[in-house]
């Protein structure tokens, strides 16, 4: 992973951790419900665009060399793993 997406994803999850710490204490002092599932909409929204960084890296770096290589296993077990990560998402 480069420098900067590193930092981004560092910073976000970091942010993160504090959205959800917020929520917990909102759940500890018993706010009102939907308060608590718009925070928890949040953080959802915030963990997708942490996922997106993670995949943009990947994609411009992992699966181009793989794509470009003469290693036809390693093309598939790449795009196996991608395949593997968008089912898996689809079931959530």
């Amino acid at each position: 992973m480069n420098a900067q997406t590193k930092e981004q994803v560092l910073s976000r999850l970091k942010s993160i951790e504090g959205h959800v710490r917020g929520i917990q204490r909102m759940v500890t002092d018993d706010n009102y419900c939907i308060d608590v599932i718009s925070q928890v909409q949040a953080v959802q929204k915030a963990l997708d665009r942490v996922n997106s960084l993670l995949l943009d890296n990947h994609l411009n770096s992992c699966v181009i060399t793989a794509v470009r290589s003469d290693d036809s296993q390693e093309r598939e077990r790449v795009l196996g793993e991608l395949l593997h990560v968008f089912e898996t998402g689809s079931k959530l």
